[in-house]
């Protein structure tokens, strides 16, 4: 039997629970969900669309077992912490929890983006109630994949190939590659080159490129329709490699002096801190990872720590 006043917290991650005994005193009984513990019923697709779109959950056969336990934890504490992840599946995961533990004890919701003792000590002064909007997105996702996967693919085994598969996001994401492509192969290339020069003097250096002769800018990309490839910016002129090679070839042959120079204030903005695309595209282009790669990694480095929660 547990002591009086004792709490439950809730988290998702069994890896968690580890950093955050740590923080937290012996009255304190730590669980981990181990992720979702419901999902759509697989009968009917688990979504009644004459009526709604009501959705019809089941705990999850690997889920059974960490239910169970829950519910006995739970008969002994007197106060339950939901602590799952800061977002629309957390908070999901709490809301299942709440409907199957169906707990007798004050609930309290219990956020952190961090999962160090300031922020965990002090997630526990600024507990919340559930957030019935954010469950309800994470559910309208889900529902959506669901009706995705279940009958958009029915469609293209029939119209198309059978095996093939749609998807909330890979359909919309295929439609953007389709119409890229189409625009690509209506591309017309248009020649065009450019003319710069590296200039040194009192021991510094610097890059200049040549944007005019005489009156008339010189062309860059922009200055093409794409669908055409013609010339379409007034008072423009389009070097081919022969004429810039002898505009180069003549230009070399002068010195040359800055004329003026001008000084303007100018900010430079730090970098944004990453969101999930960006901390995804860095470890890609840096250390040739697998989006897969840098999200576990992450997972990781949240859960000991040493980062922020990294969903967003």
């Amino acid at each position: 039997m547990a002591n009086k006043n004792t709490k439950l917290v809730i988290v998702e991650s069994p890896s968690k629970i580890k950093t955050l005994k740590k923080f937290l005193g012996d009255d304190y009984i730590i669980e981990a969900s181990v992720g979702h513990i419901c999902d759509l019923s697989k009968k009917d697709m688990g979504i009644d669309i004459e009526n709604g779109f009501t959705p019809t959950y089941e705990v999850s056969p690997d889920s059974k077992k960490v239910v169970s336990n829950l519910k006995k934890v739970l008969k002994n504490v007197d106060e339950l912490y939901l602590a799952t992840d800061p977002d629309r599946e957390g908070e999901a995961i709490s809301w299942h929890l709440i409907e199957q533990l169906k707990p007798k004890v004050p609930v309290k919701r219990l956020v952190f983006n961090e999962i160090t003792k300031t922020a965990i000590l002090e997630a526990f002064d600024n507990t919340r109630e559930l957030d019935l909007s954010l469950f309800k997105a994470q559910e309208t996702r889900r529902i959506l994949d669901r009706l995705f996967g279940f009958m958009v693919s029915k469609k293209l085994w029939f119209n198309v190939k059978g095996g093939l598969s749609a998807g909330r996001v890979q359909s919309p994401a295929v439609k953007i590659l389709v119409d890229r492509e189409k625009e690509r192969s209506k591309f017309i290339e248009s020649e065009y080159w450019s003319v710069s020069a590296d200039f040194s003097t009192k021991g510094e250096s610097f890059s200049t490129a040549l944007t005019y002769i005489g009156p008339e800018r010189v062309a860059t990309g922009k200055s093409f329709e794409k669908e055409t490839g013609k010339l379409v910016q007034k008072n423009t002129v389009a070097l081919d490699k022969e004429g810039a090679e002898k505009l180069a070839n003549k230009l070399s042959l002068h010195d040359w002096a800055v004329s003026s120079l001008e000084q303007k204030p100018g900010t430079q903005n730090p970098y944004a801190p990453f969101i999930t695309s960006t901390l995804q595209q860095e470890g890609i282009r840096k250390l040739r990872m697998s989006s897969q790669q840098v999200m576990r990694v992450a997972q990781r480095l949240y859960e000991n720590g040493h980062i922020t929660y990294m969903r967003t």
